[in-house]
């Protein structure tokens, strides 16, 4: 049974950083490629950003570039999202995902972890 638990999400205040973990089991995570997407209220979801399985950077969205990274510990089964220099527009919910292929913004990874909030206030 594949699980993705996130970790790391809470509240902060505009300019400031968190760092969400993404903690895989029940697969072979490094035959995985790894996304972050996320979701505010009353939007559609949107992939922040897509590492590779030997962990080079696939995907970025424009909105979080020079302030988000992704990277990948294929020893821990986990992948992270740094995130810095925070913006109220960034509250949502943000959810990790695993894909046997590369994610980009027209596939769906065959794996959700559950989500976790990420509440940015000004």
């Amino acid at each position: 049974q594949v699980q993705l638990v996130e970790s790391g999400g809470g509240l902060v205040q505009a300019g400031g950083s968190l760092r969400l973990s993404c903690a895989a089991s029940g697969l072979t995570f490094s035959r995985y490629a790894m996304g972050w997407f996320r979701q505010a209220p009353g939007k559609e979801r949107e992939l922040v950003l897509a590492i590779s399985m030997s962990g080079r950077t696939t995907y970025y969205a424009e909105s979080v570039k020079g302030r988000f990274t992704i990277s990948r510990d294929n020893a821990k089964n986990t992948v992270y999202l740094q995130m810095n220099s925070l913006k109220p527009e960034d509250t949502a919910v943000y959810y990790c995902a695993a894909s046997g292929t590369t994610i980009t913004k027209w596939t769906t990874p065959e794996y959700w972890g559950q989500g976790t909030q990420v509440t940015v206030s000004s």
